[in-house]
């Protein structure tokens, strides 16, 4: 195998990887066009990849607060530094349904984000990546140890 099919197999890999990984990943450019879709957010969404791309990000999600969102997301191009976001604070950024209807006591996925700048080949911050995290079970844990203390108090 040349060194050419080593290449092609271990991008094949990372694509495989990004598309399958356990936490949401969207690309956006400074328009909030989405250039990237991955499973997670085709599985929770029901947008497949074609669908998102292109779109703009509050078009399609009118639930985002976009100028929250674009306060956080101008800091992550201008700095050319990491943003993110706890569920504390806002509990979603994309309104998706609990991943466990049955035994999930939550209305809709808790989620943690972070964003972060890609730089093109001249070291400029043209696109971020949103790293979406499902943190609903760890949220409800919380929750829960929170009326436990209210109920002893």
């Amino acid at each position: 195998m040349d060194n050419n099919d080593n290449e092609m197999t271990e991008f094949h890999w990372f694509m495989d990887i990004l598309q399958t990984i356990d936490a949401g990943l969207v690309v956006l450019d400074r328009q909030y066009t989405i250039k990237l879709w991955n499973g997670f957010m085709e599985n929770h969404s029901g947008i497949r990849p074609d669908q998102a791309k292109g779109q703009n990000l509050f078009t399609l999600f009118s639930e985002i607060d976009s100028e929250w969102f674009k306060k956080k997301a101008e800091s992550v191009f201008l700095l050319n530094t990491r943003a993110f976001t706890i569920s504390e604070q806002r509990p979603f950024l994309f309104k998706f349904k609990n991943n466990y209807p049955i035994t999930g006591r939550a209305d809709f996925m808790y989620q943690n984000s972070t964003i972060i700048p890609l730089n093109n080949t001249s070291g400029e911050t043209e696109h971020i990546c949103l790293i979406l995290y499902d943190v609903t079970a760890a949220a409800m844990h919380k929750l829960d140890m929170e009326n436990q203390k209210k109920q002893t108090e």
